[in-house]
């Protein structure tokens, strides 16, 4: 049923708590899990001059940065990906850069992707209005089915 499972990840360990399930289905439904990860693109707003909008501006310094987070979000996904090709699982692992949200969604769209999971962070209220939500964006805009948990925060025990 689910041939093309797409995993989004975000580098936390709140957002990998949605690996057991994708793992299960992936196990369930003999699929292709893919690891997701979306880097911000790195912007930044040049001042405006009265009268004239604020531009973005992208500097050397700025695409160096971009492409060393790319970089660092590859090594993560390799990293979590491992054990899991260890056990067998076909998978992939994809790292772009853009609005998390919108680029989930056209990735899934253009990739004949069948399933999307992914943890929600649970904000509310301000943080929620300031932030957004990932999840809802992905719930109100794609058409496929999606596999959403809440994390809990897990105290770390020495």
């Amino acid at each position: 049923m689910f041939k093309k499972i797409l995993v989004c990840l975000d580098g936390s360990k709140l957002a990998e708590q949605i690996m057991p399930y994708a793992t299960a289905e992936a196990l369930c439904f003999q699929s292709n899990l893919v690891l997701f990860h979306v880097v911000p693109e790195p912007v930044a707003i040049s001042p405006g001059i009265h009268g004239v909008p604020a531009t973005p501006v992208q500097t050397d310094t700025i695409l160096l940065e971009a492409k060393k987070a790319l970089n660092e979000s590859k090594s993560y996904l390799e990293e979590v990906a491992m054990p899991l090709r260890e056990k067998g699982i076909q998978m992939e692992t994809v790292t772009m850069l853009g609005r998390a949200g919108e680029t989930i969604v056209s990735y899934a769209d253009e990739n004949n992707v069948n399933l999307i999971t992914i943890a929600t962070h649970g904000r509310s209220g301000l943080g929620r209005a300031v932030f957004g939500s990932v999840a809802d964006y992905v719930l109100r805009e794609s058409g496929l089915p999606i596999l959403v948990i809440r994390p809990q925060e897990r105290e770390d025990k020495d």
